[in-house]
């Protein structure tokens, strides 16, 4: 492009140069000019948005009565590096996201001009570009002018577009409203990508008509919880849970999960092993333990928990389980205790030692779906109208997106650090995303205290690729082998990005006086009349 320069400073270890594919009307060049260094810092900062890439002010050089500044200079957000001693010190959850990228413009003033010319331009980069969907999130893009807070505040709800969702309802005999499915493009592409354990809990009664809100979650590549389905069930039984389930397998990409965590329900294990014939269904085990308190005589309980405690959690395999259980029960003279020996009968769905021989995730319990019942509670009450209801749910599904997305721009912008500088740690530090790195480091410092007995060669039986950084990359098709998307075009979403990021500019302007405001009305009217002649095709366009 006209006036960029190409440093070899931005050549990146494998011999790569990334130049932001923009249009020339947008992209600086060697002799623009601009009346203040706040427009030339406007100019660049947008042209950075469409490219992908955030910026930051640099050195300055100010005249002799230091009143102005002669030179200054913006540059990549990735320019610069952090010495090694600084790196040490920097807190290890906070990746380094600097890499010494050259990539900036140069202004300057002459003597006698009142504007600022670019004299130097260096469009190449030593990183890849940041993706449309994420480059909000970088410091220069964050900011929020005062009119935006001001009508933030004013806004009652959002309006969340869902593409591709899919919708069951289903009323009694009396035309009454009875069940609902739904789940949208964006979830139902999640659960292709993280399908392999859900966690289903009926236990959140949340709008004024009792329905029940049976959401069916998941875990990311980041170990966030994620909504992967919703249901409203006016009754928990078998046949709806059946009918909630065929719904899920229906819509969602790959059919029924590898495992699914619940509470202990009879209706519902039921409707599992129907729907979901060679589901793993493991009950939660927080669940059982929490009823031995109820279950036991009261002196039985208090004398054997603990016992009963390590006999659950302490045990490496089912025959030690087995063992430990067994002496317990009769050493407190409940060997004839009906609950304790259908607990018994069941260990293989809840016990630690039975269950791990099944990936589910790090969870063996559904704590994790009464964590979110804590989250939904920030939006949602059981004053709430199912309309009502439906808004605020939409509302929060947005802000728990947001999270994922601003963690995947963690992993895409910084570099994890490593505490232990062995290849295999740095490796992973690539591969993983920060929150499975950090996990799987702390493991790796506590195996040096450990003896090698088993290699593995196969490196994808020990690293899942559902926690990498990549675990989102590649497509998902339904049934029907069309894939889902979770929105429209790329190319659309970065036209229309650039074109409402200039919209927003001249808005922000033109609110500053009523004058101002007028113009813009005026010619948006105007604007609008001729993309209409230009929608209705050149033979309307003809003046007689």
């Amino acid at each position: 492009m006209s006036g960029g320069s190409k440093s070899d400073d931005c050549v990146t270890a494998n011999g790569m140069v990334y130049i932001p594919e923009v249009r020339n009307e947008e992209t600086p060049a060697v002799g623009m000019k601009f009346d203040s260094l706040d427009l030339v810092y406007n100019f660049y900062n947008r042209y950075a948005f469409v490219a992908g890439f955030g910026i930051r002010l640099h050195s300055s050089f100010w005249g002799k009565n230091k009143k102005e500044i002669l030179r200054k200079e913006f540059v990549c957000c990735k320019q610069g590096a952090y010495r090694k001693d600084e790196t040490r010190e920097r807190k290890r959850q906070q990746g380094i996201s600097r890499c010494n990228c050259k990539a900036k413009i140069v202004v300057v003033k002459t003597h006698g001009s009142k504007k600022y010319t670019i004299s130097l331009f260096a469009e190449g980069h030593n990183h890849k570009m940041t993706a449309s969907e994420r480059v909000h999130l970088l410091r220069s893009h964050r900011r929020i002018s005062d009119s935006t807070k001001v009508l933030t505040k004013q806004l009652g709800s959002v309006n969340i577009p869902i593409h591709q969702k899919s919708f069951k309802i289903e009323g009694d005999g009396e035309d009454r409203f009875s069940r609902c499915f739904w789940a949208d493009a964006t979830s139902r592409r999640a659960y292709g990508f993280y399908g392999d354990v859900v966690v289903f809990d009926t236990t959140f009664n949340t709008n004024r008509y009792d329905l029940t809100f049976a959401p069916i979650l998941g875990v990311n590549n980041h170990g966030q919880t994620i909504v992967l389905a919703c249901t409203f069930l006016s009754k928990k039984t078998t046949e709806s849970f059946i009918w909630m389930f065929e719904e899920f397998k229906k819509v969602m990409p790959g059919g029924e999960p590898k495992t699914i965590i619940t509470d202990q329900d009879a209706a519902m294990t039921r409707a599992i092993s129907i729907a979901f014939p060679i589901t793993f269904h493991r009950l939660c085990i927080w669940h059982i333990t929490s009823k031995f308190p109820v279950k036991l005589p009261h002196s039985a309980y208090n004398e054997y928990w603990r016992e009963f405690h390590k006999a659950i959690w302490d045990t490496d395999n089912k025959d030690e389980f087995d063992a430990k259980w067994n002496i317990v029960v009769t050493k407190a003279d409940l060997t004839d205790h009906q609950w304790l020996s259908s607990m018994f009968d069941l260990r293989e769905s809840w016990v630690a030692a039975y269950a791990r021989y099944f990936f589910a995730t790090g969870m063996s319990s559904s704590q994790r779906a009464k964590g979110s019942h804590a989250f939904f509670k920030q939006y949602i009450s059981r004053r709430n109208s199912l309309m009502d209801f439906i808004i605020r749910f939409e509302r929060a599904l947005s802000h728990q997106r947001q999270k994922e997305l601003a963690a995947d721009h963690v992993d895409a912008f910084e570099v994890a650090q490593c505490i232990l500088p062995m290849p295999m740690n740095k490796q992973m530090a690539t591969l993983y995303t920060r929150t499975m790195f950090q996990k799987f480091e702390k493991e790796l410092i506590q195996s040096t205290a450990c003896f090698l007995e088993i290699k593995i060669e196969d490196a994808s039986k020990v690293v899942f690729n559902r926690w990498k950084k990549t675990a989102k990359v590649g497509l998902v098709s339904d049934a029907n082998g069309n894939e889902i998307k979770d929105c429209a075009d790329p190319g659309l979403l970065i036209k229309r990005s650039t074109m409402s990021r200039l919209g927003s500019d001249v808005v922000e302007d033109a609110l500053m006086c009523e004058e101002g405001c007028e113009l813009v009305s005026e010619t948006l009217k105007s604007l609008r009349v001729k993309l209409k002649l230009l929608k209705d095709g050149p033979s309307n366009n003809e003046v007689g």
